[in-house]
């Protein structure tokens, strides 16, 4: 696959914090007979080529929702399996990662995970922390509702404790309570498979993030549909809640 730019995409206004809700993979499976974790085998080949691409053509975040907090509601069997494929991915995967440059965070409630995949997942962080080529953050677990009353409970209890003062508390104070501290908020977010909602992802981190959505199923998005999204980022007039300069006068 062209590891270069396409030509008509301008590398001064690329995203540089991509999330992804990667929707679909049980449809795609369903539709061509197969079992729903056949979907989820391969939408996890196109998460790993997207990533790849991201690096290619000088984006240097990647936000991926890859299980959220309503996610336990799925068939016992398709939860499990999913576990056990997030565990055999970064067991089989982290090497070539770490040799291409990627730094893996994980975000949301990891407590509650297997052991054996918390175990992968820390040694994951931990090997690639200091890498520069892109940052890869998989949210697992992951509910943004949650993510937002963590922090204001810790803020509570700081203000509590009279380390802080209610005068003291602002945005940038609750930023650092979120998971997300220290990660640039998504400039673009991409949801497959015709689903036009948020589903309670990065509430807080999207309030001024442009949205593309493509009827796409998650497996079938390639570097042609990626292309098509980052042109129709390229269009947007990204203007923060103001207005353009020649307007205001």
């Amino acid at each position: 696959m062209n590891s270069t730019l396409p030509p008509d995409l301008n590398p001064q206004h690329l995203p540089q914090h991509i999330a992804v809700i990667m929707d679909g993979n049980g449809r795609w499976a369903t539709s061509r007979r197969l079992p729903r974790i056949a979907g989820h085998r391969q939408g996890a080949k196109t998460l790993k080529e997207l990533l790849r691409c991201c690096k290619d053509w000088g984006i240097s975040a990647l936000t991926a929702y890859a299980f959220s907090t309503e996610n336990w509601r799925r068939p016992t069997e398709e939860v499990d399996f999913l576990m056990l494929l997030f565990e055999r991915l970064l067991r089989r995967e982290l090497a070539q990662m770490h040799q291409e440059g990627v730094r893996i965070s994980f975000i949301g409630d990891l407590s509650v995970l297997p052991k054996s995949l918390q175990a992968e997942i820390e040694r994951s962080s931990a090997q690639t922390r200091n890498n520069q080529a892109i940052h890869f953050t998989v949210a697992v677990n992951y509910g943004s509702r949650n993510e937002i009353m963590r922090a204001c409970r810790q803020v509570a209890e700081l203000v509590q404790r009279g380390e802080l003062t209610v005068e003291e508390v602002n945005e940038s104070l609750v930023e650092k309570h979120l998971y997300t501290a220290n990660t640039s908020e998504p400039d673009l977010l991409i949801r497959t498979s015709g689903e036009m909602r948020l589903s309670n992802f990065l509430l807080w981190q999207m309030a001024y993030t442009e949205m593309y959505f493509t009827d796409i199923l998650w497996p079938d998005f390639n570097r042609a549909a990626f292309h098509q999204a980052l042109l129709s980022y390229q269009g947007r007039d990204r203007r923060f809640g103001q207005v353009k300069a020649s307007l205001s006068a």
